[in-house]
């Protein structure tokens, strides 16, 4: 992957943009790489690919759960409500 400072980011925007798109580039700030700057396309699928990856994972789980007995109503009664957890974050 092709590293740039930010200096040189902010000074050849339009050239980076432009490189972006073929290829993902790392910006640096102070010798360290704090961003990566890519094209629509490949966040999109990287981003769908976690997604279905999440869900395949929540798809094992909830079958799991399932074989093993736990049902909707015994995960209601072990896990506290949202509002529970706020006021009990809040005390």
């Amino acid at each position: 992957m092709q590293v740039t400072t930010a200096r040189e980011a902010r000074n050849r925007l339009g050239q980076l943009l432009d490189r972006a798109q073929r290829r993902p580039i790392a910006i640096s700030k102070n010798g360290r790489a704090v961003t990566v700057m890519l094209s629509v396309e490949l966040y999109e699928r990287l981003r769908g690919a976690a997604w279905a990856r999440l869900a395949n994972t929540m798809d094992t789980m909830s079958t799991e759960a399932a074989t093993n007995g736990l049902t909707d109503a015994t995960l209601d009664a072990l896990l506290p409500t949202r509002a529970e957890r706020l006021v009990a974050e809040t005390c």
